[in-house]
């Protein structure tokens, strides 16, 4: 787990089938790239997209990460995305943070 504090609330948190399945069968858990997510370590996104999640938590606004999580060259392309919205402008707490398979999105 990240040892760096989190920037944001992430509110209930939910997956979908795909993206649960996805992590069983390459052995990952959801709370590693939750921890990722909240703590600002965005994965691969490029740094305009970083600032804006930056923006975002600061000013109210959906948060987007994006994550490999295949372990080996074959399953490289595999990615999980999760994404926190329900902020409202004063920065409260997001009201969900869903983790899901691009393809779902």
């Amino acid at each position: 787990m990240s040892s760096k504090p989190p920037l944001f609330c992430l509110g209930q948190v939910v997956a979908t089938p795909g993206a649960l399945q996805l992590l069983a069968e390459v052995g990952r858990h959801p709370l590693e790239f939750l921890a990722q997510h909240v703590t600002g370590d965005f994965g691969d996104l490029d740094e305009e997209d970083k600032q804006a999640n930056l923006a975002s938590i600061a000013h109210g606004g959906r948060v987007l990460s994006s994550y490999r999580v295949g372990r080996n060259a074959q399953e490289a392309s595999w990615k999980l995305w999760i994404i926190s919205e329900g902020c409202n402008a004063e920065g409260e707490a997001y009201q969900v943070t869903t983790l899901l398979l691009p393809e779902e999105y």
